[in-house]
Formats: structure tokens, sequence, C-alpha cells
């Protein structure tokens, strides 16, 4: 049976700190424990089994850093003894154990199913396969680095090891696992393939991603350098004076006194809580200027050093510490003394909240030990800092790295100082996917690397590029004067490329926010690799650079070089069965085959398939991304097959939870009608602006003869534009929780393009010899498919031979 927890030790008396009480239920349903008298096995799920071992016959009810919740409806199961030992049956899983140590001759789990060729089998403390999950950081890294593992695997199954996590108390403190040689803790998920289902049980276990405030959907401006305030205003007027939109605000370490003001008595500037008033000499009248102007503002900490006697802070923090007010001795950083955490949010960090400052960079980089074995300081800082920013009702955040599984409650992920280079770029979009194997979902990279490496404006470019469809847009660079990223700092067309995506970004917010909310409520992270929808297809698991984004989009970022005869860059992928579309290009693919897409500087795939239908921001740069909702949406539409999607929206307010906070408004399109219909919204239409101007974007459809369009039914008059193979169809003054209804001919089937146009541009900007130009564009104006075969012989070969081949066979029953 379970014992009484234990004492958690001399660390959990002091000050109370009752808004950090845990939300989760630790102790499991009784009808779900198979038990011995050293043993504990907890049916959590079908597929998720929990995996105790004790030598005293203690087990742990309290709920832990990664496990916050334990008590699930009890699944079916059945058990069977034997003198063997016992055997465990669900529909996914089959356990054998002999009821004696935990041992790989004695416990096993067998995925049912037929996952593999072989038997799928997990025998304790064997080698766990992987997808690969995340890491705690890329603090230097230049290219691939080693993933901690996930829970998902092409054998069917992961395990997470819950043995050392610290765990929760009721009072809202922390107690380090009591000390027991040889007990064990584990879970054991066991899915198969079914990578989303497994997602959705960790999520229950360990609790969902949040909603991230809006906010944090755009862009972010970062970089470590010692603005003063009146640069920094300078900065973002430059920003609105050439319309690009920018969200969020850093200030980085130079905020505070740094090396130059702290005596060398006192150790370093890395940490600090006083405002350096030689850079900002009102602090609250800078963040009241950023707030009037939409921003939201967050700071950097450093906070390993403590707090030393220079500090404004300091005689509030001996006082609330009840020390000697004549000292000079620095207060220690200590995680372990709860008196001293409440002192750090409440002397340290509320004063500057109430000055504007949103939301914290902690930047935790001394290392995982404290004075309690297994309590990792970064862990403490992320739990009681994310905890505490939603104190006073606001939709937490804080931007911090990785600590371990569970660390998904707390985002945004910060990864880290990474090289500037194009290996650093090619690892991060593999990186960021498989993350999702272990729940976290929000990582924000330094977007353009932050030290090392040398000026490369392409690189900068299709890095840009590559954080438009990242879980976050930060932009950031190291502390040198010739590392920056605003975009007028480059070159044409590299800095004209830049400012398009970041307004692309902000147009993009819509959609993510939907996202958002689906990876909240629903357990779907807006990244996620290929195998969580193709999970039996080879080709998902080795095409590891794309990925999925969101419910309607597919990418594959572009990480090398463009070529210097063909000016494009390759870039291999797997479209998998039906059509697809490239929102950039317009080009249409069959899929069901792996192919080479070839891009040029301004491009990169991101492919929809026929039928998605993505909600954008108008095309105004002006609007803040702030708690407002858009009164100008367009719709996306991509013609060829019938889909529903929705447009999910809230008023900001809370934790993003509460349903009765969010308008949803649908999104159909029905080929066989020939009819694209959007709402009524439903919901909370209070968040919503009373009348908005909807423009419906067909893209691959024929001309949209025949075109009539109603609102709730009435025929209303609309503008038409088409151009480069889209449609768009602007419906102005269409008030909240009205219908609007397209109906044309036209979206029942999609236009097959004719390549040659596609490939002239191709050949335009083809370094080549212009009559080799003119010989291959006769060609495949005469018979696309026939000039292909005979290319070679016209003077075609290398990269220009394959993106001919790419677009004469974009659709392979040809034009």
């Amino acid at each position: 049976m379970p014992q009484p927890p234990p004492d958690p030790g001399p660390y959990a008396g002091g000050m109370p700190l009752p808004r950090f009480r845990p939300t989760g239920h630790g102790s499991p349903e009784p009808a779900a424990v198979v038990a011995g008298a050293h043993y504990r096995i907890t049916v959590l799920t079908d597929g998720l089994l929990r995996l105790e071992y004790s030598p005293g016959g203690r087990f742990e009810d309290r709920p832990s850093a990664f496990a916050v919740h334990r008590r699930f409806p009890v699944p079916p199961f059945r058990v069977r003894r034997s003198e063997a030992g016992l055997e465990l049956f669900t529909d996914r899983i089959h356990l054998s154990y002999d009821e004696r140590e935990f041992s790989p001759s004695g416990l096993s789990v067998q995925v049912r199913g037929g996952v593999t060729n072989y038997h799928s089998v997990w025998r304790y403390g064997t080698p766990v396969p992987t997808l690969g999950g995340t890491a705690r950081t890329l603090d230097e890294a230049d290219g691939p680095i080693p993933l901690e593992p996930g829970i998902n695997s092409r054998e069917g199954f992961g395990v997470v090891d819950d043995s050392a996590s610290v765990l929760l108390t009721e009072d809202g403190w922390y107690a380090p696992r009591p000390r027991e040689e040889g007990a064990v803790d584990l879970y054991f998920f066991g899915y198969g393939h079914d990578h989303q289902e497994a997602l959705r049980a960790f999520y229950a276990l360990s609790g969902p991603q949040p909603v991230l405030p809006r906010y944090a959907l755009g862009n972010w401006w970062s970089r470590y350098h010692a603005y003063d305030e009146t640069e920094y205003r300078q900065l973002v007027q430059d920003f609105a004076d050439r319309r690009l939109p920018f969200s969020v605000l850093v200030v980085d370490m130079d905020w505070h006194l740094t090396d130059e003001h702290v005596e060398r008595h006192h150790g370093s500037g890395w940490t600090g809580y006083t405002w350096n008033r030689e850079l900002f000499p009102d602090p609250r009248r800078f963040l009241g200027w950023a707030h009037e102007r939409g921003y939201r503002v967050t700071l950097n900490l450093h906070p390993a050093d403590g707090v030393r006697s220079f500090e404004e802070p300091y005689p509030a923090m001996l006082q609330a510490l009840g020390r000697d007010p004549g000292t000079e001795e620095p207060v220690a950083f200590d995680v372990t003394d709860r008196e001293f955490v409440s002192a750090y949010f409440e002397v340290l960090h509320r004063g500057l909240e109430a000055d504007g400052v949103d939301f914290w960079w902690i930047d935790w980089q001394s290392g995982e030990h404290s004075r309690l074995p297994g309590v990792d300081p970064l862990w403490v800082l992320n739990h009681y800092h994310f905890l505490d920013s939603a104190s006073g009702g606001e939709r937490p955040l804080i931007l911090s790295r990785y600590a371990g599984p569970g660390s998904h409650r707390y985002p945004v992920g910060f990864s880290g100082d990474t090289v500037i280079s194009w290996a650093s770029l090619a690892f991060q979009p593999r990186f960021t996917a498989t993350a999702a194997n272990i729940g976290f979902g929000w990582w924000s990279h330094d977007i353009g690397g932050h030290i090392y490496g040398s000026r490369d404006d392409e690189l900068a470019t299709r890095w840009l590029q590559f954080g438009v469809f990242s879980p976050m847009l930060r932009l950031h660079s190291g502390n040198n004067d010739f590392i920056a990223k605003e975009p007028w700092r480059y070159r044409s067309p590299y800095a004209e490329i830049m400012e398009r995506g970041l307004r692309l970004r902000h147009r993009l917010i819509p959609y993510l926010h939907t996202a958002n909310r689906a990876a909240a409520v629903d357990g779907v992270p807006l990244v996620r690799p290929l195998y969580f929808e193709h999970p039996e297809a080879e080709q998902a698991y080795r095409y590891d650079h794309q990925y999925l984004f969101g419910p309607e989009l597919m990418v594959a970022p572009v990480t090398a070089p463009v070529d210097p005869v063909l000016t494009r860059a390759a870039v291999p992928v797997w479209l998998p069965e039906g059509s697809w579309t490239d929102l950039c290009t317009g080009t249409v693919y069959d899929g069901g085959r792996e192919l080479m897409l070839h891009r040029g500087l301004g491009e990169l795939p991101v492919l929809a398939r026929a039928g998605a239908i993505v909600p954008l921001a108008g095309a105004d740069p002006d609007a803040a991304p702030g708690p407002g909702n858009p009164a100008e949406l367009e719709v996306l539409v991509v013609a060829g097959a019938s889909h529903g999607s929705v447009l999910d929206e809230d008023d900001g307010a809370g934790d993003g939870r509460d349903p009765a906070r969010w308008a949803r408004t649908e999104l159909s399109l029905d080929v066989a009608a020939g009819e694209f219909s959007l709402g009524p919204a439903r919901g909370h239409l209070g968040c919503l602006p009373p009348a908005r101007s909807w423009t419906v974007t067909v893209l691959g459809a024929a001309e949209l003869t025949g075109l009539a369009v109603t609102v709730d039914g009435d025929d209303v008059p609309v503008s038409v534009v088409r151009r480069d193979r889209r449609t768009s169809v602007t419906v102005p003054d269409v008030p909240a929780g009205a219908r609007v209804v397209l109906r044309s001919p036209g979206l029942r089937g999609v236009a097959v393009p004719d390549p040659a146009p596609r490939v002239f541009d191709m050949l335009n900007d083809a370094q080549i010899g212009y009559d080799v130009k003119q010989r291959l564009y006769t060609a495949v104006r005469q018979d696309p498919v026939a000039a292909l075969g005979q290319a070679p012989a016209l003077g075609a070969e290398g990269p220009l031979l394959s993106a001919l081949a790419e677009l004469v066979l974009a659709v392979r029953d040809g034009a």
C-alpha cells in the first residue's frame, strides 16, 4: 500500500507561497493499481504505465516536476498471474513481470499490433529507442548536437525516468525525492506509431501547454547592445518609418549596472537589479512610452550572483530576510531557501514590474546544481517565474532555457547562443520539430545566429525566412558592433526580402493564434515532424528538416546557399499523396513522391494541401499585434478539395482556457457545390470588431466566373482582383456574427498551370549562355515533357536540369 509522504526536510518551512500551489492530482485511482510489497504498476491509459520499484515499499503520490496529474479514468485492462509472475494486458500493450527487483529478464513490455518487423519489446534497463526530444540549450552549437530522448520511436515506445525529479508540495513549495538506493519511478509510453495520441497522454500526465499571449506570436526585437533610451526610441521610430511591425522589445543585460559600474570586489556585473540611469534616466517613462505604442517589454536576468550591497534593493532584501542591516555581505542566490525565493519575487522584481516590465528573460547559465541534490536552479526559476507571471491575472509568459521533461508548461523556450553558420541554421528545423516528441512546442531561437561566424547576407535572409515559419520570431545578435539584424543594414535585395518576411509574420498571427489555442486545448503543437500525420511512411522519418506548421501548412526551409549558375537553392522534399500548392510561388505539385525544389532568394517552400484554408491579418503593418483582433482579414483558400477549418480569437484576458472568452469562425470550402463560406462567428462576439473587411484569395482555381457573394443571404457588392493565378474577392463591412458565402463554378476544380512562364523566369535568372536558354525555352513551349528528355542534349545539366524537371513535372499528367 502507498506510504505517507516522508518529511520533506529543512527547506520546506518558512514563508508561505499560496499562489504557487499545484493544481494536479498526484495519486491514481486505486482501481488502476496493481501492487506488491516492493512494486506498484499503475495503468494510466491503455498505452501509458507508471512502473515503480521501492526496496522499502515506499511509493510517492505527490505531483512531481514532470508528472503533475496521475488520476486518470481507469482504462480496461486485465491481469493474469502464474508461478512465473504476472502479465498485464491492455488494447495496446502486454507487460510481463516476475515480481522481483526490476531487471531486463524480469520486466518487459511489448507494444501490441505488429509495429515493426521485429517484436516491439522494451526490457527494463536496456537502451530505449527514440526519435529524439530536445536539449537544454544550443549555446555555441555549430550544427547538430545530441538530443535528449522523447516519448516516440520507430519501435513504438518511449520511457521517461522520473526517479530523481523534485516533488511539488501542497503549500506551493517543492521537496527533493527521498533518497532510497534502488528506487525506480518510470513512465512507459506504448502507443506504437500513434505519435500524436502518445503526446496527448503525455500532456494529460504532465500538464498541457499554456495559451500564449497573442502579442508573443509577433516579431521580437532583441540585441545584446548597451542601448540608451534615446537610441532605443530612435530604433523603434525607424521600424515605424519603414512599416516594420514588432510586438516585443527586449532589453538585454545592459538595462542594469554592469562591469564598468561594479567595483571588482563585488564580482562581475553579469547579475543586476539596479537600472543603469546613465542609459535609462527614467525607466518608468521609457516603459510607459513603449506601452503607449503597443509594445511589450522584457528584461534580461542573470540571477546567479545574488544581491550585492551596491544594488538599490539590497536594504529591502536584508529587511525581508531578517538580516543585519549594517552588513555589506552579499545575499547569496539560493533556490533551496524559500524565504529567499519569496523575497526574490517580492523585493527584486515586483517594483520593476510596477514600473512596466511585462515579463522576464531568465538567462540562467550557471549549471544544474544547487545545495540540494536533484534540485536544478533552472527548473525552480522557470516554475516560479511562470506561475508568478500569472499572479496578477495576466496571461503568463517567460523566456528561458529548457529544464527537462515538463518544461513545456513554462514557455517560451530560449534556445541559447548559436554560432552564425549555415550548419547552425540547417540543424534548427529538425531541432524545433523533434521537440514535439517531448511536448515542447514553443522554441524561440536567436534568429540569424548570435556569435562568431562572418557576414553573410544570404544566410541572414534565409534564417529570417525560417523564423517567419518558426514558433517564435525573435531577432537577436551578439555584443559586436558589426552584428545586427536591422534589415536596412543589409544590401539589396536582402533587406527588402527581410522586410517582407517581418510583415508576413505579423500577418500570420490569426493563423498562429488559432494554432496556439489548439496546442493548449487539443495537444497539437504548432510545429510537428511529418511522421505525426504520416507515421507509416518511411519518408516522413527521413525528411527531418521538413515539418508541419499549424493545421494547414508544411514547410521545408532553405538552409543552403543558392547555386551560382542557377541562382536558386535546392531543397529536397517529400510530398505525401494529394495535390500540393506552394504559397510562395503558386506552383502546384502532385504528391506521393520525393523531389528537389529550387527557390530563389525571396522564396521558400511553404506547401499547402488542396483545400487548405489559412487566415491572415490584413496587409496593414501599422496594426500592432496586441490584445485586439484585426478589422481586416484575408483568407487564403487552396482550390482542389473540400475542407473545413476555423479561426479562433479571444479577448486576451485570463489564462486563455475559458471558452467563454473565445469566438470561433468556421471556414469551409465545398468543391461539389462550388461554394466557400465563412462564419457566422459564434461565442464571445464582444472580442471581435463590430464589422470587418474580409478578403478571400483563391489559389489554383480557374477564373471565378459567375461569382455571387452573399452576407446572411443578401447579395452584396464586392471587388475582385485576378493576378498570378490568384483571385481575391473583398467583402467590406461584414458585421460580426454574419455569414459570408462565395459561389462560383470556378471553385469546383483546379486549373492545371502551364509550366512555361515559370521555366522562363528560371532560365532568365540562370547564369548560362543565351543560346542554351532559347533552345530550352523553345522546347518547353512546344512539348514540356519531351523537352525534358532533350534537355541534356540542349545544354541543361546539374542543378539547371534538376530545376527544369521540377517545373515540367510538377503536375505529372502534364499541362
